[in-house]
């Protein structure tokens, strides 16, 4: 019985020798950086007993950025199911007279509205009375609350909704002529869009070409600017998706030699006397490793109105989406009431999290069945937004990054050599550090959890 008590002894004093080495050690890595301690919230969470084993600022409410989505993805998949597909449907009622009715699909392509109109002309639909599309889905508001008005020609903010087609993203066609003279600019597809073209042929030089827009004057003047030694594609968000979907289907119906000469207008599809003529389905795990692995901010703020007009039986919107979430997190029994979200992505600053909240979360998330598939499709060290970090951790690293300016944070789980599995929030709020310094600084911190808990 004595050599037991010992053997215990040794077991329990061990542990907590461990833990303390740990705190120490993070406590080590804090005071050596130069990241002042009270702009990083940590906290980290023992997933099989939820107790906390680090902390510092816990409670302090930051902007998470992308990290939002681990926790808004989580909601609305268990709204919409792991089964559900976005789905763009053609139907024909009994007076001839067609309609499309959308899904919000991030993944739909003008090749899909071609598919759609060839499959109507196969069934001899060759002249409709009328076109209509149904685009109650989510609701038409197409950009964030709070996204930065000033970055809206960053291709990795598009605008967003019921109108989705080829990612609303525009390509802008740059190719060289002879040096010195202007470059060719010009739409990969037809949208009415004008260029002040300042681009130079240069063949001695990479090209280095930047677009400016000044939406004070109009949306749909662009200046393009730089040097141009090599044809290349350049993305830009779509200025207006609605328009951009309609010239798409337009082009379209032109195609498969379908004549119609009248408008395009909105019209809810009836409920009866109508019959499917085709159907383009995408599945949602394409947008749940985009979300997780490449942190697509379409796809993340489509699903996320998505599953909220779904909670709510009516259509989407932000405010129906923020409903589903508090329900979610009323099921796992996870205090949301002092945190904020105002989109699906974590774009916005106006989103407000604690770290504490996260690893609450996460942990709780952590006791869902079938939450291993989940977890296994956040990157890992080396792959998606963690291609070139984390690599000392190999597979034992499950996580989701976060970046805005002044901001960095990464949430997820570890598990240490141990053994053991950690939810973790890392979240630096720091105007002074550059963003290297703030990666660096999450990559010691989790370094010290797995090796020392």
């Amino acid at each position: 019985m004595k050599k037991f008590l010992c053997v215990l002894s040794l077991f329990i004093f061990g542990n907590f020798f461990l833990t303390a080495c740990a705190v120490d050690d993070i406590k080590t890595v804090l005071a050596e950086s130069s990241i002042k301690k009270d702009t990083i919230s940590i906290s980290i969470k023992d997933t099989e007993t939820g107790k906390t084993v680090y902390e510092l600022n816990e409670h302090r409410l930051v902007s998470p950025a992308s990290t939002q989505k681990i926790v808004t993805l989580a909601a609305s998949l268990w709204t919409l199911g792991p089964d559900y597909n976005f789905t763009t449907d053609l139907y024909k009622d009994t007076n001839n007279n067609l309609y499309l009715k959308l899904g919000a699909d991030p993944y739909l392509r003008e090749k899909d509205l071609k598919k759609l109109m060839d499959d109507a002309k196969n069934k001899k639909i060759l002249t409709p009375k009328n076109i209509y599309i149904d685009d109650y889905i989510v609701d038409g508001v197409t950009w964030g609350e709070g996204w930065q008005w000033d970055d809206d020609l960053n291709y990795l903010m598009p605008k967003f909704g019921a109108y989705n087609l080829d990612g609303n993203l525009l390509y802008i066609i740059v190719a060289p002529t002879e040096d010195g003279s202007p470059a060719n600019v010009y739409p990969k597809f037809f949208y009415p869009v004008t260029f002040m073209n300042l681009a130079v042929t240069d063949s001695k030089q990479e090209n280095g070409v930047a677009f400016e827009r000044n939406n004070s004057i109009s949306p749909d003047i662009l200046t393009v600017r730089g040097h141009v030694s090599e044809i290349k594609p350049y993305p830009i968000p779509v200025p207006n998706i609605k328009r951009y979907f309609r010239l798409r289907l337009e082009d379209a119906i032109s195609n498969a030699k379908i004549e119609y000469y009248g408008t395009i207008s909105q019209k809810k599809l009836p409920s009866e006397n109508i019959y499917i003529v085709s159907s383009v389905k995408h599945p949602i795990k394409l947008a749940v490793a985009d979300i997780l692995k490449n942190s697509n901010n379409m796809a993340a703020e489509s699903v996320f109105k998505i599953a909220g007009g779904k909670y709510v039986k009516n259509t989407g919107s932000v405010e129906a989406a923020v409903k589903m979430f508090e329900a979610f997190c009323k099921k796992l029994d996870v205090k949301a009431d002092n945190i904020k979200i105002v989109d699906g992505s974590g774009v916005s600053k106006n989103n407000l999290m604690s770290a504490d909240f996260m690893t609450d979360f996460l942990v709780a998330l952590s006791k869902v069945p079938g939450f291993e598939i989940y977890k296994n499709v956040l990157p890992t060290s080396g792959e998606g937004t963690l291609e070139n970090r984390m690599l000392y951790f190999k597979d034992n690293l499950r996580a989701k990054t976060g970046t805005l300016s002044d901001i960095s944070a990464i949430t997820g789980f570890i598990t240490s050599k141990s053994g053991k599995t950690y939810a973790f929030d890392i979240m630096i709020n720091d105007a002074k550090s550059s963003p290297a310094d703030k990666k660096m600084l999450e990559e010691y911190i989790l370094r010290a959890v797995y090796n020392y808990y």
